[in-house]
């Protein structure tokens, strides 16, 4: 009897289990198991990514993981999205990144040193 409801109480565990088909790792996921397949024989990434775009699908997906499931990679692209999104909605006068630079033409330095010291610092001299 003992056994009985060790494999009872087993099989009540897997059917109330819910059969997350997110969890299934890129590679072996039906919708995308193609692409990886593409790139694991040697096709070039920009001709996987051209493949996904030509069938409707995101092209940043040839540059996950494909040992990790879709959703978890998407769920900390989303939260990197919404804190670049905070980012993006500071003027760039106040921004961390640049602010430094606008500090320095209100402090009367030439804009062409400015736009130099952007340059230096790997920033689009653009934005002056």
């Amino acid at each position: 009897t003992n056994n009985k409801n060790a494999a009872l109480e087993a099989l009540f565990a897997k059917r109330a289990r819910p059969t997350d088909e997110k969890e299934v790792p890129l590679k072996d996921d039906p919708e995308y198991q193609k692409y990886f397949k593409m790139l694991k024989v040697g096709l070039p990434i920009g001709s996987v990514k051209q493949a996904l775009m030509r069938d409707g699908k995101d092209p940043s997906i040839a540059d996950m993981d494909p040992e990790k499931s879709y959703s978890s990679q998407t769920e900390s692209s989303e939260e990197v999205n919404n804190s670049q999104a905070t980012k993006i909605d500071v003027p760039l006068k106040e921004s961390e990144e640049y602010g430094k630079f606008f500090k320095m033409l209100k402090m009367g330095i030439q804009i062409g040193a400015v736009r130099q010291a952007l340059q230096k610092g790997g920033k689009d001299p653009g934005i002056i």
